[in-house]
């Protein structure tokens, strides 16, 4: 596939992902007012993390990159009629093991949550109802990896609108528990549950019909000996580590988190909600456009063509997440004022969310390349590789993760923190939380690391020429637009201070000079968008 093809898929994709992703802040927008940061909505997180992290691991994770590069092998070489049977397979397969999975989630909620959030066990409301949130949201996992797995045979035909789309759903649906449901409800946050419940039913039925038009629905098969789905299988397990390591270190802050001081699991939560705006938009979009291109690259083996993909994957990544980390690194404060001091989410709240969005911010450019590098291994069907890099980065991830809650609890406890103990200690003091994500982002990088120099010794990729003008472009342009943001703080210090209104208006004015000062030293160094398109 050409660049200018690739560029129109990530824009499709993109589009999509942009009305998703704008719905998702009004969501934290709408819970932060209702709920605002307490164990209720730490329970609740808890307890949406668990199949959330499941539904990334098999589905959107380990299986995507292991179904895509078979799919399109089988798309590109044999009869529309194996590829429909491999359909039916697939989803009979993943279907009947994800049910034995959601229901033996759903019977075990109670050990899933002690698992998971040790340091809640000792507080038994909020333990009962993480167990409670945890039950009613576990069939979710099943519903939504069969909608990844229909976005997956969508997205291998190029069309990527409507799968970015069905997260829509989720969304309104949430917006909606949080405003109107929860007044239904004796406990207010059960709403939330019942409504990802809900939503994990409709953003299947919303690609099916789809999925009819291409001729590939059918009744779904167990196919565990299936050639094709056995290779699937084969490729998925070792990849369960490797394409999820971010998933992965997440869920293990939530044990962590479990230890802290209330409220730091939503800070959690809310940061990472806020990071995968710029990610979901472009750092997803990159690796879905992209894995299907290098897949078809690699079966017609074009090593010319694999290579200028993944050349076109890395100037752009590079090109969207390194501005936007500075951008969420200095207005970190001011972006989560704006959005979500309101109704029960304070001021303090928001310092606290502050500290983790700019430490785990610092990694954004590592998570959008890693979008991009993996998929180069998965479309060779390479699997051992990633997972190594990735078993590296979880392990230094959990040893900087312990690493920097000591430090930062060195730094900032008082004396009489320490009377019951250093465990009862780190409950008591704000911020450690910041560790947390700070870890991530570090680890994000050795990931990165060890997957570029495996790509560089494979071969897989040539630079393309033009990469030190696009570094240096991209280097002034950035200085421009951080020089734009650092003058705005400077004459706006306070931002809680201010009425709704005028923090919109105020974020806004500093988004729009900061955007235009690093398109313009962009351009005044000889960009044009046919850098983009080859």
């Amino acid at each position: 596939m050409s660049r200018p093809n690739l560029l129109r898929s990530m824009l499709s994709f993109s589009g999509g992902t942009f009305v998703s992703r704008i719905l998702g802040l009004v969501r934290e927008q709408a819970i932060a007012y209702a709920f605002g940061a307490n164990a209720a909505t730490d329970a609740f997180w808890v307890a949406f993390r668990i199949p959330n992290f499941l539904r990334r691991l098999f589905a959107e994770g380990s299986f995507s990159v292991a179904f895509v590069p078979v799919f399109t092998e089988v798309k590109e070489t044999r009869p529309h009629a194996d590829l429909k049977e491999l359909v039916a397979r697939t989803t009979g397969t993943l279907g009947g093991i994800l049910f034995v999975v959601t229901a033996l989630g759903m019977l075990g909620a109670h050990w899933v949550a002690a698992g998971f959030a040790p340091g809640a066990i000792d507080q038994p409301e909020k333990f009962a109802l993480t167990t409670h949130l945890l039950r009613v949201m576990f069939p979710f996992l099943l519903f939504v990896s069969l909608t990844a797995l229909a976005g997956a045979v969508l997205n291998s035909f190029h069309k990527f609108l409507l799968p970015a789309l069905a997260p829509v759903l989720m969304n309104l649906c949430m917006i909606a528990a949080a405003l109107w449901w929860s007044k239904a409800f004796d406990v207010p946050i059960m709403a939330l549950g019942w409504a990802i419940f809900i939503a994990g039913i409709l953003q299947l039925l919303l690609l099916l019909p789809a999925i009819a038009r291409l001729d590939l629905l059918a009744l779904p098969r167990w196919g565990w000996s299936h050639p094709d789905v056995r290779r699937i299988l084969k490729l998925m397990v070792p990849t369960l580590f490797g394409s999820s390591v971010a998933q992965i270190n997440l869920l293990l802050d939530t044990l962590i988190a479990s230890f802290l001081i209330t409220g730091s699991q939503t800070w959690l939560t809310q940061t990472d909600r806020l990071l995968e705006f710029p990610l979901g938009i472009f750092g997803v979009a990159l690796g879905t456009v992209i894995l299907p291109s290098l897949s078809r690259h690699h079966v017609a083996t074009d090593r010319e063509g694999f290579s200028k993909a993944l050349d076109w994957g890395l100037r752009t990544a590079l090109l969207i997440s390194v501005p936007a980390m500075f951008a969420l690194v200095l207005l970190a404060k001011p972006i989560l004022a704006t959005l979500l001091q309101h109704g029960r989410f304070t001021a303090h709240d928001v310092d606290m969310a502050a500290l983790s969005l700019s430490a785990l911010s610092f990694g954004l450019p590592a998570f959008a390349l890693v979008k991009v590098v993996a998929p180069a291994f998965y479309a060779r069907q390479d699997t051992k590789t990633p997972v190594r890099a990735g078993i590296v980065a979880m392990i230094a991830n959990m040893a900087l993760n312990v690493l920097f809650v000591a430090a930062l609890f060195a730094l900032w406890h008082r004396p009489e923190d320490l009377a019951d103990g250093w465990l009862a200690g780190i409950a008591k003091v704000p911020g450690l939380h910041m560790a947390l994500a700070l870890a991530s982002a570090l680890a994000s990088y050795l990931n990165l690391a060890q997957l570029w120099i495996a790509l560089r010794r494979g071969g897989l990729h040539v630079a393309e020429p033009g990469w030190g003008r696009h570094l240096l472009r991209l280097a002034l342009a950035c200085a421009a637009m951080v020089a734009v943001i650092l003058f705005a703080l400077w004459q706006w210090p306070e931002w809680g201070d201010w009425s709704p209104l005028t923090r919109v208006a105020r974020l806004g004015v500093v988004i729009g000079a900061a955007s235009a000062a690093f398109l313009a030293a962009l351009l005044a160094g000889g960009f044009r968008l046919r850098d983009l398109r080859g």
